[in-house]
């Protein structure tokens, strides 16, 4: 999820480094060829044993899509070799769930060196959302992953439980109905722009990219949101995962026109 976002916002013009493992397989390279043609920074990504990660997706005719993924869990956990010392020259870190060990010690690094931080908290194991979330300024949920840490189906109260374990903002993410989150205790929304939907794959993914890029550039959570709905938007209008990810131009354009 990290290395699409990382895609998301350098195509939407931000100076990015993707730090993350890889199996030492074609898929890897594929993975790491496609980061690097977009101009991600890819030094810090690490081949280790082990496939890498594959999904199959399942698309419906709405672009409403299911997918299946595989964690090989052969991947070494160690993070040490992370490059944490040099955080402090980023405006924002994303960090995503699949990797517990990679990402807190990432939060950890960035908050010691007051760097805005932001987690994809999408499905995962519970311990691991829950621990991630207390160690961030903005956990922001996809609705399954938000089930899954609150114990709760209404994103309200579910965030309301979140916020009592979370140090920063806490938000979900709940698709053409925009970003829901809490702002001192009380239930803010920022909704989606209303597109023709081709295909929803990878959009929450975009959403997160564009997001920790207006955090990084000093945007507030409405503002942030405001212009990650609309590249995630944007994306939805096209098939394909990260490859559709949209231009800062794109979504400019479509913030004019919704004004």
């Amino acid at each position: 999820m990290a290395a699409n976002a990382s895609f998301a916002a350098r195509r939407l013009g931000a100076e990015v480094d993707y730090w993350g493992r890889v199996g030492d397989d074609a898929n890897g390279e594929k993975i790491v060829s496609q980061l690097s043609a977009e101009g991600v920074g890819i030094s810090s990504v690490r081949r280790v044993g082990g496939r890498s990660p594959t999904a199959a997706i399942l698309i419906a005719d709405d672009g409403e899509r299911l997918i299946c993924v595989y964690n090989d869990p052969a991947f070494d956990a160690d993070a040490s070799w992370l490059p944490v010392a040099s955080v402090a020259q980023f405006n924002a870190v994303l960090v995503d769930v699949r990797w517990k060990e990679g990402a807190a010690r990432v939060l950890d690094a960035a908050r010691a060196a007051r760097v805005p931080t932001v987690l994809d908290a999408d499905v995962g194991p519970q311990d691991s959302l829950r621990e991630l979330c207390a160690r961030c300024d903005y956990a922001i949920f996809s609705a399954p992953g938000l089930v899954i840490a609150s114990g709760s189906r209404e994103p309200g109260r579910g965030l309301r439980e979140i916020q009592r374990i979370a140090r920063g903002v806490v938000g979900v993410t709940l698709g053409e109905h925009g970003l829901l989150w809490l702002e001192q205790g009380r239930e803010r929304r920022e909704p989606a722009p209303k597109v023709a939907v081709l295909d929803t794959l990878a959009a929450g993914d975009v959403f997160h990219g564009a997001l920790s890029l207006g955090i990084g550039e000093g945007m507030n959570i409405a503002a942030a949101a405001r212009f990650a709905n609309a590249a995630a938007a944007i994306k939805c209008t096209r098939f394909g995962g990260r490859l559709g990810a949209p231009t800062r131009a794109e979504v400019d354009t479509l913030l004019r026109a919704a004004q």
